[in-house]
């Protein structure tokens, strides 16, 4: 059974949603990164970037135990794994790593940057919720145009770029987003939670999850404690 190291984070959400896809037997252990989870030992044995999720697998390659870190990374292995989600043909595989990387690089980073400073900035800084509200607006243009001609966004087929840029969007309303400005995102977004796997992923440690507004909580987050070596 696959552990899995998570919260009902964005990133924790695209594992919940893949396991659940996939079938893959699975086990939570909650890491509250409000409360420090993230910087203990026993966490950053196996995330050493001490950021959720992680996994260990003790059926992994050639039958040998495997942790990872680095939710992209993940989804790539699950994928092998169950043999899902992503296809076997080498053009349309890398279709689908050029969107996962999109998603990696491009829309968790700057709508996280979005979230953060429209906000859980102390201060409202005008220039950073313009230049990030704008970017947001950007990265959903992009989509929008992608799927205007595309079933999904990596092709025809639901795939893992679909799952890992799912969960990012559910905050659209934090991000400055109007949805009929997207008409083609929105119907992909539409069917995509619909999906009852997708259902049942973001139900995973929702419960657990609360407001990230006081003071320990940012310190976790945001201040010095993300800076020291551990």
């Amino acid at each position: 059974m696959i552990e899995v190291y998570s919260w009902a984070t964005p990133n924790g959400h695209k594992l919940h949603i893949m396991l659940e896809e996939c079938g893959l037997p699975y086990r939570v252990i909650p890491v509250d990164i409000g409360a420090g989870d993230q910087f203990k030992p026993e966490f950053l044995a196996i995330s050493p970037n001490n950021k959720i999720p992680a996994i260990v697998d003790p059926d992994g390659p050639e039958g040998k135990p495997i942790s990872m870190f680095e939710s992209g990374a993940i989804l790539v292995y699950l994928a092998a794994k169950a043999g899902r989600f992503m296809p076997e043909g080498i053009a349309a595989r890398y279709e689908v790593l050029q969107w996962l990387m999109f998603q990696m690089g491009g829309v968790g980073p700057m709508l996280g940057q979005t979230h953060h400073f429209r906000i859980y900035a102390p201060e409202k800084l005008e220039y950073a919720i313009n230049r990030y509200t704008n970017e947001a607006r950007r990265l959903y243009g992009v989509m929008d145009t992608r799927l205007a001609r595309s079933k999904y966004i990596a092709g025809a087929h639901y795939s893992i770029a679909d799952i890992a840029i799912f969960p990012w969007l559910r905050s659209w309303k934090n991000q400055g987003i109007d949805w009929a400005d997207y008409p083609h995102l929105k119907g992909w977004f539409d069917e995509i939670a619909a999906r009852p796997a997708v259902q049942r992923g973001v139900a995973v440690l929702a419960d657990r999850r609360k407001p990230l507004v006081d003071d320990k909580s940012r310190e976790m987050l945001f201040g010095s404690q993300q800076y020291q070596r551990h």
